[in-house]
């Protein structure tokens, strides 16, 4: 199976070196120099990588081949791909691929069905399920242990313990203005 792991970003300095945008949680792994990726658009690999190293925060790669600054710069925006073994899993317990999680089943903790994850969307600060709903409409889950509650991955599914108003549009607002208009009204009375 493969899977994107990173995007080549601008060329750094003049001896060939990029910035990647990282696409997987294990780059030690996946980004490691020898690795040989495939890449998209295809014609312009595959790069085996020669160099890496961190610099302000970002990923620096080197390839091989890759030796001046406008070599590296006809990199840009192509895409590295790597190849996984679909039966591999992440070393920590508690992680998972994509690949893992396209297409199981998201349900509450009571059974309720709730539709089934058609994307993940990784942004800066958590991880989204996209959900579609039995109608067609999306719903956006974050995945973070207080809303999923557990991934069975032999059940196909992930259960979920939605707050009020994630998951439906008719989500209870309390107010301390409406117990009191309510306090008055028995007042009245």
């Amino acid at each position: 199976m493969q899977l994107v792991v990173a995007r080549i970003g601008r060329a750094h300095g003049i001896k060939g070196d990029v910035t990647v945008e990282v696409r997987t949680d294990e780059p030690e792994l996946r980004l490691a120099p020898g690795a040989v990726l495939a890449t998209d658009p295809p014609s312009t690999g595959p790069l085996t990588i020669e160099t890496g190293r961190v610099h302000s925060g970002r990923l620096l790669l080197r390839f091989e081949g890759v030796k001046d600054r406008s070599a590296a710069e006809a990199l840009r925006n192509t895409l590295l791909i790597a190849e996984v073994d679909p039966e591999e899993l992440p070393e920590e317990e508690d992680e998972y691929y994509d690949h893992q999680l396209m297409d199981l089943d998201v349900v509450t903790a009571d059974g309720v069905e709730v539709g089934r994850i058609t994307e993940i969307s990784h942004l800066p600060s958590q991880d989204l399920f996209i959900v579609e709903r039995p109608d067609g409409s999306e719903v956006m889950i974050p995945f973070v242990e207080e809303i999923v509650a557990e991934i069975d991955l032999a059940e196909q599914k992930a259960v979920i313990t939605p707050p009020p108003g994630l998951i439906d549009d008719r989500a209870e607002i309390a107010s301390s203005r409406d117990s009191e208009d309510s306090q008055d009204s028995e007042d009245e009375s």
